[in-house]
C-alpha cells in the first residue's frame, strides 16, 4: 500500500494545539480554559485530527483520559515542534540581547554527581548561551519524552531514539582495604558470607538483583544475598564502603578513581557483565537542534568509546584544579 503525506499548507495547527493542550492537562475542561476556547470547540478539533490521521489519540474512560500509543508519538513530535517555534520567535523578538537556551538533561544520580556535574562548567564555558536543567532518574530504560538529552542505565533496546553507548557496565566486588586485609585468603563465597552486603536500588529491578546475578554466575546460586543495606544511589553505597564496612558490587569505570588511589580495592578478579551500559539517548528530530547536538557531541567526546580509559583522568584533572 502506498504511503500518503499531508500537504504542509493544510497542517491543522489549531487542532494540534488543541490536542497538545488536552494531552498536557490530561483534561478537555482544563485545556479549554487554558486555551481560552469552549470545550465543545476543543473536542471538535481533537476529533477532526483523529479523523485526519485515521487513529484514536485518547482512550476516553469514565473518569480518566489516557494517551494511546499513537497519541504519545504525536505528542512528542508536536511538543518539540512548538518548543522550537517558541524559541525561534523569542530569538527574533530579542535579537538585540543574548538568547538563553535551556536544555533539559536527564542523568542517573551517581553518573551526574560522580562524573558529569564536576565538568559541566567546561560545557558552559564553550556554550555560555546554553543553560542546563538537570534532572535525575532512578529508573532503567528509555527516558521520558519531555527531556532533550538523557544518559540512561539500560540494556540495548530497540527504540525510536538515537542511542550512543558511552561504556558497558563491568561490575566487581569492591571494599575498603581494611576489609580485604581482614579476610585475606578466603574464597569468594567465604568472603561474601563473612561480610555485610551493600545493595544499590533500581526502580525497575529487584533490590538484590546484582548480587543475585553474581552469585549465579559464580556457581553460588544457593547463596543468600537478600541481606544487608540498600541505598538509592551507587554514590551512597560507596560512601558507606569507604567508611570501612560492607562490600559493594559496582561499576569499576564509574569508581575508577577510588580504586586507583587505593580508597577501594578489588579483592577478587571477578567481573559481572549482565548486558547493561550507560547510553546517551536523543530524539532523532532533535539532532538538528544546535544546542542539543553540541551537548551530545560534548558528552560523547568525554565518555564515549573513543574516550575509553580517560574517565579517571577527567576526574583527576577536575580534582587538581
Amino acid at each position: 500500500m502506498s504511503k500518503t503525506s499531508i500537504d504542509r499548507r493544510w497542517l491543522p495547527l489549531n487542532a494540534l494545539r488543541a490536542f497538545e493542550g488536552v494531552a498536557r492537562h490530561n483534561s478537555f475542561t482544563a485545556a479549554a480554559n487554558a486555551l481560552l476556547i469552549s470545550q465543545s470547540a476543543l473536542s471538535r478539533h481533537v476529533i477532526a485530527l483523529e479523523k485526519l490521521i485515521g487513529a484514536q489519540l485518547f482512550d476516553r474512560k469514565p473518569h480518566s483520559l489516557v494517551l494511546t500509543k499513537v497519541g504519545q508519538h504525536l505528542l512528542q513530535a508536536v511538543g518539540k515542534s512548538f518548543d522550537r517555534l517558541e524559541f525561534a520567535l523569542d530569538d527574533i523578538r530579542n535579537e538585540a540581547s543574548v538568547m538563553q537556551r535551556t536544555l533539559r538533561v536527564q542523568m542517573p544520580p551517581s553518573f551526574a554527581v560522580h562524573l558529569a556535574v564536576p565538568i559541566l562548567r567546561d560545557f558552559r564555558r564553550v556554550c555560555a548561551e546554553v543553560e542546563i536543567d538537570l534532572v535525575n532518574s532512578y529508573g532503567v530504560g528509555p527516558p521520558p519524552s519531555e527531556v532533550d538529552v538523557a544518559v540512561v542505565y539500560s540494556k540495548p533496546v530497540v527504540t525510536d531514539l538515537v542511542a550512543d553507548l558511552l561504556w558497558p557496565i563491568r561490575m566487581s566486588v569492591l571494599c575498603h582495604p581494611a576489609v580485604a586485609e581482614r579476610h585475606a585468603g578466603k574464597s569468594l563465597a567465604e568472603f561474601i558470607e563473612a561480610n555485610e552486603l551493600v545493595h544499590v536500588r533500581f526502580v525497575d529491578l529487584p533490590k538484590h538483583h546484582m548480587w543475585s546475578q553474581l552469585a549465579r554466575q559464580s556457581g553460588m546460586a544457593a547463596m543468600k544475598v537478600e541481606r544487608g543495606l540498600v541505598f538509592d544511589t551507587a554514590v551512597l553505597a560507596v560512601q558507606y564502603a569507604l567508611s570501612g564496612d560492607g562490600i559493594v558490587l559496582l561499576d569499576t569505570t564509574l569508581f575508577n578513581e577510588e580504586i586507583r588511589t587505593g580508597q577501594l580495592v578489588k579483592p577478587f578478579d571477578v567481573t559481572l557483565d549482565d548486558g547493561y551500559g550507560y547510553y546517551l539517548m536523543t530524539h532523532p528530530e532533535s539532532l538538528s537542534d544546535t544546542a542539543i547536538a553540541l551537548f551530545r557531541s560534548w558528552l560523547i567526546e568525554r565518555f564515549g568509546p573513543q574516550a575509553a580509559g580517560t574517565v579517571a583522568s577527567v576526574r583527576l584533572a577536575v580534582s587538581n584544579e
